[in-house]
């Protein structure tokens, strides 16, 4: 009998196993897993690594454990059923006694430091982290299958239900043509800094500080540039293509997703069939589009039968005037609380929810303002770039700064606004693993592309 997840991993614990799953980055998407791990059958949280002790007793708390975290070795913690507590993640991810990693730093040279290591450790990882799966995903992943573990996208977060969706869709027959996620943008976002970003959210500085939100991460989600992020995962996933000069954004409500997010040739407002896309939830002038899917997902895809264009009148499938194009959507997503799928399927079927096969997008730095040479980047969500989502083959000719190494670099040029930051304009690059293999990444494509 064909069990389903839920069903073997009750089995799992019923015959006296469990995984043993670490997390590093005790933040929000990590405490909002941890919440539903407390009641998932299977695999038990057996250690959290966090810079900060204090965020990681308060994200155990918020979860609703009882244990304490500790600071015994992770031997002992193991065998007395705790959760071993170290402020490196590193030494986490070093741990041979894991099963699984989940990497939600949200650092991309972390990410990658994470990742090597927990491939060493034999250690599968979902990597949350989609920073660093954007930078250089092709060469972690070439690690991960030399390893012979699994290197898996984050269910939950946007790209791997992105990816759902589209696998749906693909193997149905259906053509798709464009797919993405909803999000609030107005063009005046990309210019956005930590110290602005606040006005746009509706919030007094006092009330964020409250919160414990976290200024440059949400300029991040604001300025454009986690849009580009995680739709060039998404296309690095899917081998679906990009703009050739970036995110559209066009304002658009799931009631005309597929009116307006086909080829400009048959009226919409796309270059060509099948690339990524992120919509907006607001008019042009602020105002609030009454269906708009700022917190969901799509996919736009295409029927070449005149017998299946029939069903979707039939069944009531939303398409366009030429009943061609239809779309499926999902107008949510619950962040850190849809991992336990990215953890159960890698831990039981040795699969992703969505993995880096491609190299077809970039997200690149482009400067927020005119910037003098001599001035220090602060990388995303801050004050001096955004990131523009662009065809890999172009930032490999442009030799583009990507965002996730564009943190605490000197520029060497004066860079007007609105321009593409390239490697040149920049002083030289401190080595580290990301920066390896990100270098690595970009002459495999040289190479592919040549031949």
């Amino acid at each position: 009998m064909n069990l389903d997840l839920s069903d073997r991993l009750l089995k799992h614990q019923e015959e006296g196993k469990s995984f043993r799953v670490g997390v590093i980055g005790a933040g929000k998407f990590a405490t909002m897993f941890l919440s539903q791990a407390n009641s998932t059958s299977g695999f038990h949280i057996a250690a959290i690594a966090d810079l900060n002790p204090k965020r990681a007793e308060e994200a155990i708390r918020t979860a609703g454990f009882e244990k304490d975290l500790n600071t015994l070795g992770i031997n002992e913690a193991i065998t007395s059923n705790e959760i071993w507590f170290t402020d490196s993640g590193l030494e986490l991810a070093q741990c041979e006694q894991l099963d699984l990693v989940i990497e939600a730093t949200g650092n991309p040279e972390a990410g990658v430091d994470h990742c090597l290591a927990a491939f060493e450790a034999n250690s599968h990882v979902v990597l949350v982290t989609v920073e660093a799966d954007v930078l250089c995903g092709p060469a972690i992943i070439k690690r991960a299958n030399k390893a012979g573990v699994v290197c898996s996208m984050a269910y939950g977060d946007q790209p791997a239900l992105i990816c759902e969706l589209i696998e749906r869709v693909k193997s149905s027959g259906f053509e798709v043509v464009c797919a993405g996620k909803g999000t609030k943008y107005l063009p005046v976002y990309h210019s956005s800094t930590p110290s602005s970003v606040w006005d746009y959210y509706g919030l007094s500085t006092q009330e964020a500080a409250a919160g414990g939100l976290n200024s440059k991460m949400f300029n991040s989600f604001l300025d454009g540039t986690k849009s580009a992020i995680e739709m060039g995962a998404l296309a690095n996933a899917t081998g679906l293509g990009v703009p050739e000069d970036g995110l559209l954004f066009p304002s658009v409500g799931i009631s005309k997703l597929s009116h307006v997010l086909k080829p400009k040739e048959h009226g919409g407002v796309l270059e060509n069939s099948g690339i990524v896309e992120v919509v907006s939830s607001l008019e042009r002038n602020g105002i609030e589009i009454p269906d708009n899917l700022r917190w969901g997902v799509f996919v736009v895809f295409k029927s070449d039968s005149i017998y299946t264009e029939q069903c979707f009148r039939e069944y009531g499938v939303p398409v366009d005037d030429s009943g061609k194009y239809a779309a499926l959507w999902r107008p949510i997503h619950l962040i850190g609380s849809e991992l336990g799928f990215s953890v159960a399927t890698a831990l039981l079927d040795n699969k992703s929810t969505g993995a880096t096969k491609f190299f077809k997008g970039d997200a690149v730095s482009v400067a927020k303002r005119n910037l003098k040479a001599g001035e220090s980047l602060d990388g995303e969500g801050g004050t001096t770039v955004w990131g523009k989502l662009i065809p890999a083959s172009k930032s490999i000719t442009l030799n583009a700064l990507p965002i996730g190494l564009a943190h605490n670099v000197k520029l060497l040029n004066d860079v007007p606004e609105g321009y593409v930051i390239s490697q040149k304009d920049i002083s030289p690059i401190s080595e580290s693993n990301a920066y390896t293999l990100r270098k690595e990444m970009e002459a495999d494509f040289k190479e592919s592309y040549k031949n």
